[in-house]
């Protein structure tokens, strides 16, 4: 996943164009505190046959719900937008206040064969990674 402001030329940005404070409406920590580099978060399907709602949302916001259309760890979803963690929690509080996206705990246990399940810790590994 690319960030929307790729492509523009580099000489005539300096520093990014939208600091994390104006992203997060100049809140500086999230209001959840259950949510780590591992909780998992799923885009919530809208409800009826029609499209998603998604008017007063920021376009990182829209970034989220995409992403999370399968389930990804907070550490991805940072990589994937391309901002600090603390800032991607703050906008997932947002998603998850309004009833677009759930969080929950990774599974640890693998329920068919009820051993460790290694995926989940190497998507996180990765999702380190490209932090």
């Amino acid at each position: 996943m690319t960030h929307w402001t790729d492509g523009l030329d580099d000489d005539e940005v300096e520093e990014p164009l939208v600091r994390p404070y104006t992203i997060t409406r100049g809140r500086t920590s999230p209001d959840r505190d259950d949510l780590t580099l591992i909780t998992v978060v799923t885009t919530v399907p809208p409800a009826g046959d029609g499209p998603p709602d998604l008017r007063g949302l920021q376009p990182e916001h829209r970034v989220v719900l995409e992403l999370c259309r399968e389930p990804k760890a907070v550490a991805e979803i940072a990589a994937g937008l391309d901002l600090p963690v603390s800032v991607t929690k703050i906008l997932l509080g947002d998603l998850i206040g309004s009833g677009r996206v759930t969080a929950r705990p990774p599974l640890a246990l693998d329920s068919e064969s009820g051993s460790f399940d290694m995926t989940i810790l190497e998507a996180v590994r990765d999702g380190l990674r490209k932090l």
